[in-house]
C-alpha cells in the first residue's frame, strides 16, 4: 500500500496556493492507495481568538475564509479528478484512492465559535468547508490505516497537549503514528521484539507563506508532503517530498 500524507496547508486569502496544484499532479502521477489530509487545510483566520481585536484582525471575513479554502481544494483536486476520469474513460485499470481528512484545530474554530455564541448555530458550520469528497474525521479522532494511526496531533497527559517529539509519540502510543500541527518535520523509529519497525512522524507543514505570529527563525522550517511506501501492519518507508522539488517538477507543465 502507498499512502500520501498532506500536512497543514493553512489556506487563506492572499497567500500563494499554486503548490496545491503541483501536489495534485504528483498524486495523480504516483496514484497512492490512500491520501491523508492531516488537517488545518483551511486556516479560518476570521475565527481566530489569538489576535482578535488587534490591528492584524481587520478585514477578516468568514466568507472569504471559505472561498479561499474552496479555491485551494479545487487546485489540489483538479489533477486528481482529471486522472480518475481519464482512466475511467479509457477503460484502463481504475484508480480511486481512499481520501481521509482529520480535522485540525483551525477547522475546529468553527465549532468553538458556535459554542461561544449560540446565535451562530445553523448559520455557520463544518458543512461550509469544501470537504465533500473526503472521509472527514472529527478533531483529534484517530484514524488507523493498515496499522498506522493518523490524527491532526496526538495528546500527552490529562490536559490534552500535543506530544513534544516523535520519540515521545512512540513511547506514549507504542505504534506507528503520523501527525501534523507543529511546523517541525521530524521522525523517530523503534523496533518491536520481532524486529518490526514502528515510526513516529511529525509531518511538518505544506504552505509557502510565512506566519506573522512566528519569528523570522520560526518561519524557517521544512515544507512539503510525504509518501509512505510498503505500508503493512504499521511498518512503512517514508519519502519526504519538498514543495521546492514539486515546483521544479511541475511549474511549467499544464
Amino acid at each position: 500500500m502507498k499512502i500520501c500524507v498532506i500536512p497543514d496547508c493553512q489556506v487563506k486569502e492572499d497567500v500563494p496556493m499554486e503548490h496545491l496544484r503541483h501536489i495534485g499532479k504528483f498524486i495523480a502521477e504516483k496514484k497512492p492507495d490512500v491520501i491523508v489530509n492531516i488537517g488545518d487545510f483551511a486556516d479560518m483566520p476570521s475565527l481566530s481568538f489569538y489576535d482578535k481585536g488587534k490591528k492584524s484582525f481587520e478585514n477578516r471575513r468568514y466568507l472569504k475564509d471559505i472561498q479561499a479554502a474552496e479555491e485551494g481544494m479545487d487546485l489540489l483536486m483538479s489533477p486528481i479528478r482529471k486522472e480518475i476520469k481519464r482512466l475511467k474513460n479509457n477503460k484502463k485499470k481504475q484508480w480511486k484512492p481512499r481520501m481521509v481528512l482529520t480535522l485540525g484545530n483551525h477547522e475546529e474554530r468553527i465549532n468553538r465559535a458556535v459554542e461561544s455564541d449560540a446565535i451562530l448555530e445553523d448559520v455557520i458550520g463544518m458543512g461550509d468547508l469544501p470537504y465533500g469528497e473526503w472521509e472527514v474525521y472529527p478533531y483529534l479522532e484517530v484514524v488507523e490505516v493498515e496499522g498506522v494511526s493518523f490524527s491532526h496531533f496526538f495528546t500527552s497527559g490529562v490536559m490534552g497537549r500535543p506530544v513534544s517529539s516523535p520519540r515521545a509519540l512512540l513511547s506514549k502510543k507504542m505504534t506507528s503514528c503520523v501527525m501534523g500541527h507543529v511546523q517541525t518535520m521530524d521522525v523517530a523509529y523503534a523496533y518491536k521484539p520481532n524486529g518490526d519497525r514502528v515510526t513516529g512522524l511529525f509531518s511538518g507543514t505544506c504552505y509557502q507563506h510565512h506566519e506573522s505570529y512566528l519569528t523570522p527563525q520560526g518561519n524557517v522550517h521544512w515544507r512539503g508532503i510525504h509518501m509512505l511506501y510498503e505500508v503493512k501492519d504499521g511498518s512503512f518507508d517514508n519519502h519526504a517530498i519538498s514543495l521546492q522539488y514539486l515546483e521544479n517538477k511541475y511549474k511549467d507543465k499544464k
